[in-house]
C-alpha cells in the first residue's frame, strides 16, 4: 500500500516501515510547488542538517536525507508513535513527577542541540514528541524535541536573526529580533515548565510584539515556592538574570522538586501492529488501488517502504500525531484564473474572493485573490487578519505605497531583488485591531506590478504569507 497521509504548506509526509531498521519511520518530502524557492528549500534542508548533527534519544532522529528524481529533497525521520505533548495534555494534566520527567528530557534534548551549536527557537507543546522505546525495563515513552523549522546555528543567530516563534513561549530578545544564545530556549522551556506545573500558561500573548516586553507572570500557585522561584528566574525578561544554561535551570528545578520523576513512563496510545509493521502487498482493489505510488527515487532506495495510515509529522510548522489545530494549519488559495496563489493560515480562509479586480478607472480587470478571517477584514472600519494580492499595470516601482495613518509606526521602505524581480516593502506596526500591516509592490515584468497587502497580528505570520505568494509564469 502506498498513500499520502498528510500534507501542509511546505511538505508532504508519509509513514513507512523500514525493514532494515525494523521500525516505522516518517518520510517528509518538500512540496513540489516549493522546489524552485531557494529560501524554503534551504530551510527544509537546514532542519535535516541540524537534526543530523545531534545524537540524543531526546531529539528527533534523521536517518537519511536525499533528493527525488524531480529534485525535491526528503528526510527520513523517527516516528513519534505517542503523539505530541499538546495531544497528551488534551487528555489530562500531567502529574508533577510526569511533568518533571518531560521537562528534564526536553532539557536534555536542548542541551544536546546547544552542544552542537544549534538553537531550537520554538519550544512549545506541539514540538515535544513522544516515542515508545524498548529497553531492559520494557516499553517506555521518551520525550523528544522536534521541528527545527526555525532552528538556527548559533553563529548565524548572533549576526542575523529571523523574527519567529510562538508568542506565548518566545523569549523577549527573540521577539525583538536580537541576536540569540541558548538562554532564549531556556526561557521557552521555563514557559513550558510553568504550564505543566501550574496548569496554565504564564502569558497570553496574541502577537510577537506583545512578547517583546512581557510583564512578570502571575504567581504559579503551587505548593513549592522554591520550584516557583526557579521557573520565574528562568523567565526573567533580561537574559542575564536567567540561569547560565538549560542544564543549570533543569538541575535547579529537579532539586527544588525533590528529584521525583516518573521512572517508567507508559504509552497512552495503544500500539496498532497494522500501522507499524511490515506487511505483504495488498491486492490492488478498493481505496489502495486508487492511491498514487511513492516516487521512483524513493522506491529505488534499499528500503521496501510499506506506508501506513497514521501521521507521524506535522508538516510546515510542527511535529506530532495529529495535524496542527485549525489555528495553525496552512492552506493554499488561488485566484479564478490560476495566475496567483498564496499560502495562508487556515483561519484566514473564512472569506476568500478569487475574482479579478480593476486597479483604477479605465484599466482592464486583472487577476487577484483576497483571503481573510471574516468579511470586511480589509476595511479601515473593521480591520482583521488577511491578505490581498493583485496584478496591475506599471513599468517601474512606485515611490510610495498606500499609507496607514492609524498605525503607530511606519518603517522605512525595504528594497530587494529576487530572481530578477525588484520589490519595495513597507511594514506598519501598532495598527488598530491588527498589529501589523504590510504593503509590498513587486515588478514582475516590464509592464506589470504585483501589489500585496497583508494584515496580521504578528510579524512572523506576515513574513510567511509574503514569502508564500506565487504568480505563475512571471518569475516569482
Amino acid at each position: 500500500m502506498r498513500r499520502r497521509i498528510g500534507s501542509g504548506a511546505f511538505a508532504t509526509v508519509w509513514l513507512a516501515y523500514d525493514e532494515h531498521l525494523d521500525s516505522p519511520v516518517a518520510i517528509k518530502v518538500l512540496a513540489d510547488n516549493w522546489t524552485g524557492d531557494l529560501h524554503i528549500r534551504q530551510r527544509f534542508l537546514e532542519e535535516g542538517r541540524f537534526l543530523r548533527k545531534v545524537e540524543s534519544p531526546h531529539v528527533v532522529t534523521v536517518y537519511d536525507a536525499g533528493e527525488l528524481a524531480d529534485d525535491r529533497p526528503y528526510l527520513v525521520m523517527a516516528y513519534a508513535d505517542q503523539g505530541t505533548l499538546a495531544d497528551r495534555l488534551e487528555l489530562s494534566a500531567l502529574e508533577p513527577a510526569q511533568a518533571l520527567t518531560v521537562i528534564a528530557q526536553v532539557g536534555q534534548g536542548l542541551t544536546a542541540l546547544h552542544d552542537r551549536g544549534v538553537l531550537h527557537r520554538d519550544i512549545k507543546p506541539a514540538n515535544v514528541l513522544f516515542r515508545t522505546i524498548e529497553n531492559g525495563r520494557g516499553s517506555q515513552v521518551v520525550a523528544m524535541v522536534g521541528d527545527l523549522g526555525l532552528g538556527k546555528a548559533m553563529d548565524m543567530s548572533s549576526r542575523l536573526t529571523m523574527v519567529g516563534g510562538t508568542p506565548t513561549y518566545v523569549a523577549p530578545e527573540q521577539a525583538l529580533g536580537e541576536g540569540l544564545d541558548p538562554r532564549a530556549d531556556q526561557f521557552s522551556l521555563a514557559a513550558l515548565s510553568y504550564y505543566l506545573l501550574a496548569g496554565r500558561q504564564p502569558y497570553d500573548h496574541k502577537s510577537l510584539s506583545a512578547a517583546e516586553d512581557p510583564a512578570p507572570p502571575p504567581p504559579m500557585e503551587i505548593d513549592n515556592p522554591d520550584a516557583e522561584a526557579v521557573v520565574l528566574k528562568a523567565l526573567s525578561k533580561d537574559r542575564d538574570d536567567r540561569y547560565e544554561d538549560v542544564a543549570s535551570f533543569v538541575g535547579a528545578l529537579v532539586d527544588a522538586l525533590g528529584g521525583e520523576m516518573d521512572e517508567a513512563p507508559q504509552a497512552w496510545i495503544p500500539p496498532d501492529p497494522e500501522l507499524t509493521q511490515a506487511a505483504g502487498r495488498p491486492a490492488s482493489t478498493g481505496i489502495a488501488a486508487s492511491l498514487p505510488p511513492l516516487p521512483d527515487a524513493v522506491r529505488r532506495r534499499t528500503w521496501p517502504w510499506v506506508v501506513a495510515g497514521v501521521l507521524a509529522l506535522v508538516v510546515g510548522g510542527g511535529v506530532g500525531w495529529f495535524l496542527e489545530r485549525a489555528a495553525t494549519t496552512d492552506r493554499t488559495v488561488d485566484d479564478a484564473t490560476g495566475t496567483i496563489s498564496v499560502t495562508v493560515p487556515e483561519a484566514w480562509t473564512a472569506q476568500v474572493d478569487p475574482e479579478p479586480w480593476t486597479p483604477a478607472d479605465g484599466e482592464q480587470e486583472q487577476p487577484s485573490i483576497a483571503a481573510g478571517v471574516r468579511a470586511g477584514w480589509n476595511t479601515d472600519t473593521e480591520p482583521a487578519e488577511g491578505v490581498f494580492v493583485g496584478l496591475l499595470e506599471g513599468e517601474k516601482l512606485p515611490t510610495r505605497v498606500p499609507q496607514h495613518p492609524a498605525c503607530e509606526t511606519a518603517r522605512k521602505p525595504v528594497f530587494d531583488e529576487r530572481n530578477g524581480d525588484r520589490s519595495m516593502t513597507v511594514f506598519f506596526n501598532g495598527c488598530p485591531e491588527v498589529d501589523y500591516t504590510v504593503e509590498r509592490v513587486v515588478q514582475v515584468n516590464e509592464s506589470q506590478l504585483l501589489w500585496v497587502q497583508v494584515r496580521s497580528d504578528d510579524r512572523a505570520t506576515a513574513n510567511q504569507v509574503l514569502d508564500a505568494v506565487k504568480v505563475s509564469g512571471m518569475g516569482i
